[in-house]
């Protein structure tokens, strides 16, 4: 059945919601029939559940990027909506249980992020991040994993592209990228996207910066090991902190990452992971990248 573009989603701006036992942990966006993107949202939340308070945290906390990837929901839902494609978006926030993180990872639920101790995650021993786990972060995964599932019953192999943000600086040092491609070591998109925003010689762009990749994180579960082509976009949040300036970068990717899907992209291939082995390799370094390749 030809499903038109919706969504159920609310604002996820302000403080811990309170919305009791209704809360809901995912967002879906529903595409049209036969779209060959999906959309992703780790952060797109700095919301609770009601049960949960502040975690002992003062409210304001919950505006700071510890809480959550700062505009990446609206330049999601834009460019969800440019493309006409599914998205699903945790609606939860990472200080609660972190999505992007292995499920077995020892940061899954933070104790302590960029100075700011979580006193309601100090005290949470396995019992309570095993109930998270279950709550929260597996009912993503698995809306990640049936979106993709029901694109390939349709005979659709995605691409899937997942939206971050992060902040201007760490630790007293300037990032001077305005946006960067993450990406472990299948380059099919990555590479072309990387060749569409390097047209605009003002911009800015990271090779797997700011960050690198995780066993166990998203795309990792979603795109590695079934062989789909993928990239993580991280704009810096300075950038995309308004509706505004969301709008304008979600139209700033979209015409690069539409030239970037090429045909000979949509299929399954294989590639081993360098993910946590601490080799760093490039876009441009061929010669590394075929021996990734299976």
């Amino acid at each position: 059945m030809n499903q038109p573009y919706s969504s159920v989603s609310t604002s996820h701006s302000g403080p811990p919601c309170t919305d009791g036992d209704s809360f809901e942990p995912v967002e879906s966006i529903h595409g049209r029939e036969g779209s060959r993107l999906l959309f992703l949202c780790d952060h797109a939340s700095n919301r609770l559940p009601a049960q949960y308070g502040t975690l002992g945290l003062e409210p304001g906390q919950f505006e700071r990027h510890i809480a959550w990837d700062i505009g990446a929901a609206d330049v999601t839902r834009e460019l969800a909506r440019h493309f006409q494609a599914p998205a699903i978006l945790a609606r939860f926030s990472r200080l609660l249980i972190d999505p992007n993180r292995g499920d077995d990872d020892p940061t899954l639920v933070m104790r302590i992020s960029d100075g700011a101790i979580i006193p309601g995650n100090v005290v949470a021993g396995p019992e309570e991040t095993d109930r998270r786990r279950k709550l929260y972060w597996q009912p993503y995964r698995d809306a990640g994993t049936a979106a993709i599932d029901a694109m390939l019953q349709a005979g659709c192999i995605p691409a899937i592209v997942s939206i971050h943000s992060y902040t201007d600086r760490w630790k007293g040092r300037l990032r001077p990228w305005e946006i960067g491609l993450m990406w472990d070591s299948d380059p099919r998109l990555a590479a072309r996207l990387h060749t569409q925003l390097s047209l605009d010689p003002n911009l800015c762009i990271g090779d797997n910066e700011p960050y690198g990749t995780l066993v166990g994180d998203v795309l990792y579960q979603h795109a590695m090991l079934r062989g789909l082509p993928h990239v993580l976009i991280e704009i810096r949040q300075d950038l995309i902190a308004t509706p505004a300036g969301a709008r304008q970068w979600a139209e700033r990717i979209a015409a690069p990452l539409a030239a970037s899907l090429d045909e000979d992209i949509f299929k399954v291939k294989y590639y081993r992971t360098r993910a946590g082995s601490g080799h760093r390799i490039m876009l441009n370094d061929h010669e590394a990248l075929r021996q990734y390749e299976l």
